[in-house]
């Protein structure tokens, strides 16, 4: 880490090759309580040493996670494309065997190259049923702005549901707010 990026407020090297003393940092006594010191507003820990405190070493987290840019794929959409890829993935290597099989003259040639053939048909087939999955799911629950959309007509039997379901919990409350008056039976 260079001095720059210390200066601008970045994690400060410890135990590492920008070190001088060979990993090792020594606390100055000043200031330390109860074996804390605060370095570049970061608390780090601090074991005892025969000759005053070591500092342990700062680790900085594996990754930093970052919004997403795109939005994830549906269920239904990244089981067939985790599909697809697994299934291509083993039809190129049976065509990897089945070319080195056919120099090295084996006779494992023949049969890889008659189930790379088979494995082929199916890769593609995997890779259209990605496609298809994806136009279904867009069809029944995305937003699709032609008239003739199944989602649109899902969405409006679903408002349609909702408002009579509401109209029915009114209804029931305003009996009860009664109490029961012209209600021939209770529930």
């Amino acid at each position: 880490m260079s001095a720059q990026a210390v200066a601008e407020g970045g994690p400060e090297p410890v135990g590492g090759r920008g070190t001088a003393t060979g990993g090792h940092e020594q606390a100055v006594g000043e200031g330390t309580a109860a074996g804390q010191r605060h370095v570049d507003r970061q608390a780090r820990a601090t074991v005892g040493h025969m000759d005053g405190y070591e500092e342990q070493a700062y680790y900085r987290p594996l990754w930093i996670e970052e919004p997403a840019r795109r939005r994830r794929l549906p269920d239904p959409v990244r089981t067939s494309a985790v599909r697809a890829v697994l299934i291509i993935a083993v039809t190129l290597i049976q065509a990897v065997i089945a070319f080195l099989s056919t120099l090295a003259e084996s006779w494992l040639a023949f049969p890889m190259v008659l189930s790379s053939v088979a494995s082929t048909v199916v890769a593609t087939w995997a890779a259209l049923d990605v496609w298809v999955t994806r136009q279904v799911w867009n069809q029944r629950n995305g937003v699709v702005s032609e008239p003739s959309s199944t989602a649109r007509t899902l969405r409006r039997e679903r408002r349609r549901a909702r408002r009579q379901a509401r109209a029915t919990e009114r209804a029931q409350e305003r009996i009860r707010r009664q109490g029961g008056t012209g209600q021939l039976s209770h529930p």
